[in-house]
């Protein structure tokens, strides 16, 4: 038995003790396959580095090490439209194996720069609405992929806001129409659940910092009001700003990610990310295997957690009720 085969071997079995699969074959004369992941949030972000961990860990249990039989180039967008635009072009030239894209408006520019790469996104809205896909079940060009959100989520933050806080009459719907263009979806849904909840929808549109203060500082100065922060790029970039707004103004929020509930916010009630990065690595290894993406049909978030904090309720004088509290996967005490 030659050395080579017998390293390959004894690291399959080892791999087999571990949980793990057996790497690919890899000889010295194999060229690595070439992935470059592009994301809009920024490289400092601990939340990106933390989807990054996810993925490259769910590739490692299929047995593709980055630096060995897969070479990943990450980007990083930062929230930044010119910026975004011109990486997913550099992504397209330099022809990879596959284009990993998060965030939708990463995905947006990708898909208008090639229609021939393998495009695998993550953590995207309305693919179908976007012109990412044209079927979710057979997506059948060269884009498929992980959504976070459905637009009927939009009416189930509005309960939840409700349940948290009654006296809530008032409640902001915030995001950015460049980084959530899929927003006016959700605020429709939301609308429409409203008006049995006796609560008064008001989209609150923004485009950058300065406005975002400005209206929500005028919207808190009538009473009752409350807040939802939609899935959007611009939203979680400014997580920190979002969330202290809200203290000051002692607006309740429902948040879509459990980060923002870490950052202080009232609730989030929405996706596990990490699950859909790890999740996606599955779908790499089986384009590398030879499936075609149009045949991968786009996935949908298993994994959903409730997060309450109650240091939050307590500083903006909400009272949850035992029932929801009992049903929180996490209270931050």
């Amino acid at each position: 038995m030659r050395r080579r085969e017998l390293l390959t071997l004894i690291g399959g079995a080892a791999a087999a003790s571990s949980g793990l699969r057996p790497l690919p074959a890899f000889g010295q004369g194999d060229q690595p396959r070439r992935i470059v992941m592009l994301t809009g949030m920024a490289e400092n972000d601990p939340e990106a580095q933390a989807r990054v961990t996810a993925f490259l860990q769910g590739l490692r249990g299929l047995g593709w090490v980055d630096g060995r039989n897969v070479r990943i180039d990450f980007r990083w967008g930062a929230g930044e439209a010119e910026v975004t635009q011109r990486l997913a072009k550099e992504a397209v030239e330099r022809k990879p194996d596959l284009i990993v894209g998060s965030t939708t408006p990463m995905v947006s520019a990708l898909v208008q720069e090639t229609r021939t790469i393998p495009i695998l996104f993550v953590q995207v809205v309305d693919p179908i609405g976007r012109g990412f896909v044209a079927n979710l079940g057979r997506p059948g060009g060269n884009v498929t992929g992980f959504i976070n959100f459905e637009f009927p989520m939009g009416g189930k933050w509005l309960e939840t806001l409700k349940e948290a806080a009654p006296g809530v009459k008032r409640v902001a719907l915030l995001y950015n129409p460049r980084t959530a263009p899929f927003g006016s979806s959700f605020t429709q849904v939301i609308a429409a659940a409203a008006s049995g909840l006796q609560v008064e929808p008001v989209v609150t549109t923004v485009s950058d910092r300065a406005e975002l203060a400005a209206k929500l500082a005028a919207f808190a100065a009538a009473p009752d009001g409350g807040l939802i922060a939609l899935p959007d790029l611009f939203n979680t970039i400014h997580r920190e700003e979002i969330v202290a707004l809200a203290t000051r103004h002692r607006l309740p929020g429902v948040y879509p990610f459990r980060y923002f509930a870490l950052s202080g916010g009232l609730i989030s009630d929405g996706v596990d990310t990490a699950d859909l990065f790890r999740r996606a690595a599955f779908y790499v290894d089986r384009i590398f295997k030879g499936t075609k993406v149009g045949d991968l049909p786009v996935q949908g978030p298993t994994k959903f957690e409730l997060v309450i904090n109650l240091k939050a309720a307590k500083t903006l004088g909400v009272d949850p009720p035992a029932t929801l509290l009992a049903r929180a996967d996490e209270v931050i005490e």
